[in-house]
């Protein structure tokens, strides 16, 4: 089980939003940090191929992120997610486990499973235009866990949580991550202290240090000093 991100780069015009990145990421929680506009959004973006890369390429097990077998084995949160507001949000799972190719039966039981373990069985049946902020988020994160993924994509994931649901979704991700790979995008460190095996840290579109979290206490104080004084506008669309 290995993604491999290999010197890849995405360039707008006379901007370069990625610039020549290598990593490998196996089993575990890995934190993508940076500030708006490092490029962690575009990065992810290719990561799923959602966006294709200006050069370089993302492999897992061998198998380009392009082919429709990675799509089966991948979950994605976007920092905005799309939804029906007059589905409800048990349509709304519905709907994604139908697109993953879940039979009806599996479908109904995944979708229950889920609801109950990011706290909406609740509201199950309202309407998402009714949800908060919050309740939108929580069900982003259930979409994204519907086909068990083996490799996890969450793009700033607490956006709109407050702190329960905060500890809450970290002991969820960290339950995860010891059976898949995960990189979860943020620029708060309490989101993946307490989870990441690793860290990568961004800063406009370059790696500028990665390793294990244990490590990172000396580099990630001073990423923080010269990253967020310097900090861009616009990571949603870079």
């Amino acid at each position: 089980m290995e993604l491999t991100i290999d010197r890849l780069s995405k360039q707008y015009k006379n901007k370069i939003a990625v610039d020549r990145l290598s990593f490998k990421l196996q089993k575990g929680v890995t934190g993508l940090l940076g500030a708006n506009g490092a490029g962690k959004t575009t990065l992810m973006q290719m990561i799923c191929g959602v966006l294709n890369p200006s050069s370089g390429e993302v492999t897992y097990d061998g198998m380009s992120v392009s082919q429709e077998g990675y799509r089966d084995v991948l979950g994605y949160l976007p920092q905005e997610f799309g939804y029906y507001p007059e589905f409800s949000g048990l349509d709304f799972l519905l709907y994604f486990a139908a697109l993953k190719g879940l039979s009806r039966k599996e479908a109904k039981v995944r979708c229950k499973e889920l609801l109950e373990l990011v706290g909406l069985n609740d509201v199950a049946k309202k309407k998402i235009s009714s949800y908060s902020g919050g309740m939108k988020r929580r069900l982003g994160i259930a979409q994204a866990l519907i086909n068990r993924p083996e490799v996890l994509i969450l793009d700033e994931p607490t956006a709109g949580l407050d702190p329960k649901e905060r500890v809450r979704f970290r002991k969820l991700i960290e339950e995860i991550g010891k059976n898949s790979i995960v990189l979860l995008s943020t620029h708060i460190v309490s989101d993946v202290e307490d989870i990441a095996e690793r860290v990568i840290m961004m800063r406009s579109g370059q790696i500028v240090w990665q390793g294990a979290w244990d490590q990172s206490r000396g580099s990630l104080e001073d990423f923080y000093m010269k990253t967020f004084d310097e900090e861009v506008p616009g990571d949603e669309e870079l």
